[in-house]
């Protein structure tokens, strides 16, 4: 993968035809676009960084979320009391539509390759494979544009462009990761089945955050 930034508005570059340019002003970002077997997964995107300075891992990058959350054991692991917390009266809904309250909300000092943003997170007592999830909050407030396909996510830090890269730490470590990994995208092709078997994929069944049960 390969990213470029004119020097100027004036300069002229001839790209070749596999790449994709993103107008993000006032810099230009150019990506290459993947080959066949470097698409083919269904990994999640995770980082690394720092809250309130200390080193974090497995960072979930989630645009699919709202907000930012945090699990109860990970926020207990850092040190942190129930009085840190601040009340909330923000509710938070699973994939069977049941409602649940949060135990409250803290703001930190999360630093995301060299930027560093107060973030607020909604700290739940369930658990997921996360120590930390970056919701659309994050990403919008720290204008950045996250990328699944290419493992990699496009931040400005004033207006400069910085790639930050995936937490390969996290995917060497996880089984689960290599599994997505190994993977094969389901879409992308006609098939006319009777019965879909997610094993012809390698794809490990999916489950809901705080619960034992794959669906």
């Amino acid at each position: 993968m390969e990213f470029l930034a004119p020097s100027s508005d004036d300069e002229e570059i001839d790209f070749p035809d596999q790449i994709a340019q993103l107008a993000l002003d006032p810099m230009t970002a150019i990506f290459e676009k993947p080959a066949d077997d470097e698409r083919q997964h269904l990994k999640a995107l995770f980082v690394k960084g720092r809250f309130d300075g200390q080193p974090m891992t497995k960072i979930l990058i989630d645009g699919g979320a709202s907000i930012n959350i945090m699990p109860y054991a990970i926020y207990q692991k850092l040190g942190k009391g129930d009085q840190d917390l601040t009340k909330t009266d923000m509710m938070l809904k699973d994939f069977e539509g049941n409602v649940s309250p949060v135990k409250g909300a803290i703001c930190v000092e999360l630093t995301i390759g060299s930027k560093t943003l107060p973030t607020t997170f909604f700290v739940i007592s369930g658990e997921g494979a996360y120590n930390l999830l970056l919701g659309r909050d994050w990403i919008h407030a720290n204008c950045c544009i996250p990328s699944t396909m290419h493992q990699c996510l496009v931040q400005w830090v004033g207006d400069k462009i910085e790639i930050v890269p995936e937490d390969s730490s996290y995917v060497i470590a996880s089984a689960k990761a290599d599994t997505y990994e190994r993977t094969r995208c389901i879409s992308g092709e006609v098939w006319e089945k009777d019965f879909v078997k997610v094993a012809d994929y390698e794809i490990p069944p999916i489950q809901a955050v705080g619960s034992d049960e794959g669906f």
